[in-house]
């Protein structure tokens, strides 16, 4: 497990300069991403992918706990005052709200895809002046190392924060 970190970097060439100070410090490129302005990122730095762009996890997240609810609630009652001539069992209960989860999660993900990020919101002004973000996944025995690397050798940039560590299983 990883803890993530955000810095707030001013432009694009002390962004650069971080990737290359993190990768000496043996941080793989595959855990380092920036967020800039739509176009000003070179090719050549890694870029946020669109799923860290959007609210699609969490969203298709949220989508199947209620849907999951309905569907179970609604097979409930077609159990419970089922149509004439059918006899349902408790496989339909099953079935009806494993349906209704994934139509939440599908509905619901679809929907958020077009939503943006609502943990990089905060960033979004500092963005659109032209900074750049710095997302850097790191292993949490050496988040102070990092954080002291960085603060050490560039005091002009800004801690964004730590994203508190996820739950194995929401």
């Amino acid at each position: 497990m990883r803890r993530r970190l955000y810095y707030m970097l001013p432009d694009i060439p002390s962004a650069r300069a971080m990737l290359d100070e993190l990768l000496l410090a043996r941080i793989e490129e595959r855990h380092i991403k920036f967020m800039a302005r739509e176009g000003t990122l070179p090719d050549d730095m890694p870029d946020c992918s669109f799923l860290q762009r959007t609210d699609l996890v969490h969203g298709a997240q949220l989508g199947m706990v209620i849907g999951g609810i309905v569907g179970l609630g609604a097979a409930i009652l077609l159990t419970m005052f089922p149509p004439d001539g059918w006899t349902l069992r408790t496989a339909t209960i099953l079935a009806v709200a494993l349906g209704g989860a994934l139509f939440g999660g599908w509905a619901s993900g679809m929907n958020a895809a077009a939503i943006p990020n609502t943990k990089l919101e905060q960033f979004a002004p500092r963005i659109a002046e032209g900074q750049v973000l710095l997302i850097v996944d790191v292993p949490p025995r050496r988040v102070v190392e990092i954080e002291e690397m960085i603060a050490k050798r560039h005091p002009e940039i800004s801690f964004g924060g730590i994203e508190p560590p996820a739950l194995a299983f929401p």
